[in-house]
């Protein structure tokens, strides 16, 4: 956890970046490390648990982590969250939560309310559109014998 940690103070003092700092360790090896690259690279997805996600994946030569655990210095967001759900992290371990997060400007909490409302509810518009079309790529994907499962 400490590693996560300085990982978040480093991000601090040598980028524009945010303060989150993950490690994803295997055999208790580390094995990924990521922090906050949002702002520098204009990615909203490059969390730290994201990018140390995408770290671990390219050292390993692997999308699955299933041996794997991860260490934040902050409760994963919605994203994050679905992100180690995807590569099958098997433990979580993090710093502050997400109330520390809020207090620090980091507040998620409307993605949460969002995802318990109806679709149709939600702020930003979903409008569904060619479902016929694109469900024909679903079932050439489930007869593809050489597909690789995730």
């Amino acid at each position: 956890m400490q590693e996560a940690i300085k990982l978040a103070d480093d991000n601090l003092n040598t980028t524009i970046n945010g303060p989150f700092g993950a490690i994803i360790t295997k055999d208790n090896i580390i094995v990924g490390r990521g922090a906050n690259s949002v702002a520098s690279t204009n990615d909203p997805t490059a969390h730290a648990e994201v990018n140390a996600i995408r770290d671990a994946c390219r050292n390993l030569n692997t999308f699955e982590l299933d041996n794997c655990d991860i260490y934040t210095s902050c409760e994963p967001c919605p994203m994050c969250l679905g992100a180690i759900y995807w590569a099958r992290i098997k433990n979580i371990y993090y710093a502050c939560d997400k109330k520390d997060a809020a207090e620090a400007g980091f507040d998620d909490a409307y993605i949460y309310d969002e995802f318990k409302l109806d679709i149709d509810k939600r702020s930003i518009p979903a409008t569904q559109l060619n479902q016929a079309d694109a469900k024909k790529v679903f079932v050439k994907w489930k007869a593809k014998e050489d597909k690789i499962s995730y």
